[in-house]
């Protein structure tokens, strides 16, 4: 069996993928402190947003690891839940558990370009099918839903100042919906709006807070919290300008 050492660098790297890609604090601890018992070191681990402490509990070693959230991969969540499992239950060795974490780790798991605009479109029109609306409202939230997507984006790639990317999402949104109705191409600016800002809602971020409160980790669930409420925010106040403007425009 590994070293003493070996173990808490795997296991805080283990816990600081999971804890990145979106994983709940609860599920980082569990499963770090899962691996250790395998691996016949008592460990015990406590994850907060920004970092996570490892230490053994017959000695005073603690190993902390500075960890940075980011986007979300449920994936990579989903494949280190996996691999741990295995491990937990005898069916891999040490050395396969690390060589999984570094596959896991280095990879990088996404989705082509046509399968994300398109995953834009279809999740941008499901909502429209409450409002029971036309299929011409139909398709523009559609099309809106991609360009809103894309800005979002876009801005991402050029600033990494928080909540920017989100708000300029909301913007693209807010000027084509009202802009669609101004020209009398569609027929509610506001079902549009409402169903193209699906894909920028942060759900994962909501979700994982629910969680987290609910498992009184009261700390990291306001965090995500109010993080979460900060993107709500930025994209509505995006929406309310770009309508604005189209209606100070046209007025």
């Amino acid at each position: 069996m590994a070293a003493q050492k070996e173990i808490l660098d795997l296991a805080g790297r283990v816990g600081k993928i999971l804890l990145e890609n979106g994983a709940e604090t609860s599920r980082v601890e569990g499963t770090v402190e899962y691996i250790g018992q395998a691996a016949g070191l008592a460990l015990t681990c406590h994850a907060t947003m920004t970092a996570i402490f490892v230490d053994v509990n017959d000695d005073a070693t603690t190993h902390l690891v500075k960890v940075r959230t980011g986007d979300f991969n449920l994936q990579k969540v989903d494949e280190i839940n996996s691999l741990s499992r295995r491990f937990s239950a005898g069916l891999i060795d040490y050395a396969a558990l690390e060589k999984g974490v570094a596959r896991i780790d280095r990879q990088v798991i996404d989705f082509s370009w046509p399968v994300k605009i398109l995953g834009a479109g279809l999740v941008s029109v499901a909502p429209m099918l409450l409002f029971q609306a036309t299929w011409g409202d139909l398709a523009w939230a559609f099309g809106v839903g991609i360009a809103g997507y894309l800005a979002a984006q876009w801005t991402g790639w050029h600033t990494k100042t928080p909540y920017i990317a989100s708000g300029v999402g909301g913007l693209v949104i807010g000027l084509l919906a009202a802009l669609i109705q101004t020209l009398g191409l569609g027929n509610s600016a506001d079902n549009i709006v409402i169903s193209a800002l699906m894909p920028l809602v942060p759900g994962v971020a909501l979700t994982n807070s629910l969680r987290e409160l609910i498992g009184k980790h009261t700390i990291s669930g306001m965090v995500r919290a109010v993080d979460a409420v900060l993107v709500a925010g930025a994209i509505g106040g995006g929406v309310v300008v770009g309508s604005f403007l189209i209606h100070w425009i046209v007025r």
